[in-house]
């Protein structure tokens, strides 16, 4: 028999390797859907995925992937395997997030941020766990590409020259010491500002925050404002047309008689969804910012009020003979969540005013104050007994 010597050829019954085959931005897909630790991993499956992971667009450097490096490596070494890391990435990185909770060089962080700013970088965090602040390099000015930025200890100071993130649509700032003065020229694109934590040596006048006319979401603590009247709050969403939610946080909120002072009712209309945090409504005066704020967003489909767990005398509310509930108008909410309540006679009034002025409400949510007695608990589920049997068509849960 004679014998053909050639090439082998595949059996059309020998599986193909459709994974190893698989385009390079599908591969980066799910690379990038991967810890980070396992995707470098990857580079042990077989030759052809030595290198797959230096295609990774997105790195993350949270907690998870320091607890696993630190099982392994001195915490000392951490700085130069991220340093080794990135000189592998071939393309350019959209997002990259940054946890420091060891000895980190603000050398290193410098040149990771130039090496960013360099690959196109468009979602950047950087999270720094304990004092001091970290002084963000200079470097950061020059990603220009930057949509989504989170800061949390931080030191922002801003270049004399820089002209602020023209592409930034959204900025989380929390514990983070900044020029205030500046705070309205430097995302004018900006469509969501959350700010997690006060400043500590500045005041911000509405009007700075006024100049994002292009806002949809703010969360800010009251006391972050230059003036803490109920005023400033309706001159700053005057400022913002197309602002669908707002989170407000009153701690360390100390208002006056004279800050709730009420202005001429002007309605809202683009306001959809409002959270207000840390509400002392055993104080008449927070209750009015809340009771004011309610009537001012006509078309508020979301409510959302989480109560001070501040132990206060209360005072008077302003939801007994005062408010005319056939005269107040009709609202537009669909779902409302109270918590930490305690079934005070203040609670109670602003949930009936709720239920009175709400025809198209579905659902109501009520979480009791952790610490609050068995018997105060039966004595507040009592109250909302009856207010389930005066509105039935009205859902309201008690937890």
């Amino acid at each position: 028999m004679e014998l053909i010597q050639g090439t082998h050829k595949a059996s059309k019954f020998e599986p193909q390797d459709f994974i190893s085959n698989m385009p390079e931005n599908v591969v980066t897909n799910i690379m990038d859907r991967l810890p980070l630790q396992d995707a470098v991993r990857t580079s042990k499956l077989s030759r052809n995925w030595r290198l797959k992971w230096t295609m990774l667009s997105q790195l993350v450097f949270d907690m998870n992937f320091l607890n696993y490096l630190l099982v392994r490596e001195d915490r000392h070494n951490i700085g130069s395997i991220i340093s080794r890391l990135l000189l592998h990435i071939k393309g350019s990185i959209t997002k990259f997030v940054l946890y420091i909770n060891y000895p980190a060089s603000l050398e290193d962080i410098s040149h990771w941020v130039l090496f960013l700013s360099r690959k196109g970088i468009e979602d950047l965090t950087l999270r720094k766990e304990f004092r001091p602040q970290l002084k963000l390099p200079t470097h950061l000015f020059s990603c220009l590409e930057l949509k989504h930025l989170k800061l949390v200890n931080c030191c922002f100071e801003p270049l004399t020259s820089f002209h602020g993130f023209p592409n930034l649509l959204s900025l989380e700032l929390d514990n983070v010491q900044f020029e205030s003065e500046r705070f309205g020229e430097l995302c004018p694109a900006l469509e969501s500002l959350k700010v997690a934590s006060p400043f500590r040596n500045s005041k911000v006048k509405p009007a700075e925050i006024g100049k994002h006319a292009n806002l949809k979401t703010l969360s800010l603590f009251l006391c972050n404002l230059e003036n803490i009247g109920s005023n400033s709050i309706f001159e700053l969403v005057g400022f913002l047309p197309k602002l669908q939610e707002l989170h407000l946080d009153f701690m360390s909120c100390e208002p006056t008689e004279g800050d709730a002072k009420r202005s001429p009712l002007t309605t809202f209309p683009c306001i959809k969804t409002l959270k207000l945090s840390t509400v002392d409504l055993g104080n008449r005066v927070m209750l009015s910012y809340a009771f004011e704020m309610i009537r001012s967003f006509s078309n508020l489909q979301t409510l959302e009020i989480t109560a001070s767990e501040r132990v206060t005398v209360p005072t008077p509310g302003i939801c007994f003979s005062e408010v005319d509930y056939n005269t107040t108008g009709s609202l537009q909410l669909c779902s409302v969540v109270f918590r930490d309540l305690k079934g005070s006679v203040n609670e109670v009034c602003l949930i009936t005013y709720l239920l009175t002025c709400s025809p198209v409400l579905k659902k109501l949510v009520i979480e009791f104050r952790s610490h609050l007695k068995p018997g105060e608990q039966l004595l507040f589920a009592g109250k909302l007994l009856k207010l389930q049997r005066a509105y039935p068509a009205v859902d309201i849960d008690l937890y």
